[in-house]
């Protein structure tokens, strides 16, 4: 099962300090990482705007292999609070840096860079390699295959779909949550307290679908319903339930109902 989310970044704003809003999207970022989301949306909701471009930012550090971060993000005062985030450790961040170890068929995020007029790319290891890819562009990232290991070290861009292991989500922003669902392809699921609760039966026609499946979440303020207002009639393939249907708390907070919904997913994958 394909799973992609789509989360406000109104999500933090019961957070007042930065330091805060900060950990919370390191929990985010841990609950994709951990269940393999391939996207994560972040929509705009309502017209409070504290902080905007944080959670988008942090979401995108996250994803980026540590090696490549000096590079890809100057200092700036979004990651002011970089230090309290957690590592994702997905494969694409769990690399040697011994080139010594490097074998044929390796995978690796690396950077492009120029050197004396000639093009290499920059994989965290003690040495730069020579780039003959498409993408020439200083600064780009790129995804790459070994086809010769030490010492040699000959590569190929590939893409990252063709990567057989979780290799990381993407971060796309979109303007509002109507446009997103409106564009969308495949299943769509939308929790809400007003749906049906969740049952086996009803998850079995997403976990054994081929195709991709969008889980959408509502602000702290206003559930699905209530932002997509009278255009809900108009959005296709789309389900609302209840994921937690004998919650005792008056509300579930967003890294809560990413965490439990995704978990239960998971289970029935």
């Amino acid at each position: 099962m394909k799973l992609s989310v789509a989360i406000p970044e109104s999500a933090l704003s019961d957070e007042s300090l930065k330091i805060d809003k900060t950990r919370k999207i390191s929990v985010l970022a841990r609950a994709c990482a951990i269940f393999k989301i391939d996207t994560i949306y972040i929509y705009q909701e309502g017209n409070k705007k504290t902080d905007p471009g944080l959670m988008v930012m942090i979401l995108r550090y996250l994803e980026t292999p540590q090696f490549l971060r000096r590079r890809l993000f100057p200092k700036m005062n979004d990651l002011k609070f970089a230090g309290v985030l957690h590592p994702l450790k997905i494969p694409s961040h769990n690399t040697p840096v011994n080139s010594k170890k490097i074998k044929a068929g390796d995978i690796r995020e690396g950077i492009v860079v120029s050197s004396k007029g000639e093009k290499f790319v920059d994989v965290g290891i003690n040495q730069l390699i020579r780039y003959y890819g498409n993408n020439t562009t200083n600064g780009k990232r790129v995804t790459i295959k070994f086809k010769e290991g030490y010492p040699k070290l000959s590569i190929k861009d590939i893409d990252k779909s063709e990567v057989p292991e979780y290799w990381g989500y993407s971060v796309k922003e979109r303007a509002n949550l109507f446009s997103i669902l409106s564009e969308w392809k495949g299943n769509i699921i939308i929790t809400s307290r007003k749906g049906k609760p969740v049952s086996n039966e009803q998850l079995s026609k997403y976990t054994k679908s081929d195709e991709h499946t969008l889980v959408v979440f509502g602000s702290p303020e206003k559930g699905v319903h209530e932002i997509i207002g009278g255009r809900m009639n108009k959005v296709q393939n789309a389900k609302s339930i209840n994921f937690f249907p004998n919650q005792a708390t008056e509300t579930v907070r967003l890294e809560e109902a990413l965490l439990g919904t995704l978990a239960i997913l998971n289970a029935n994958n």
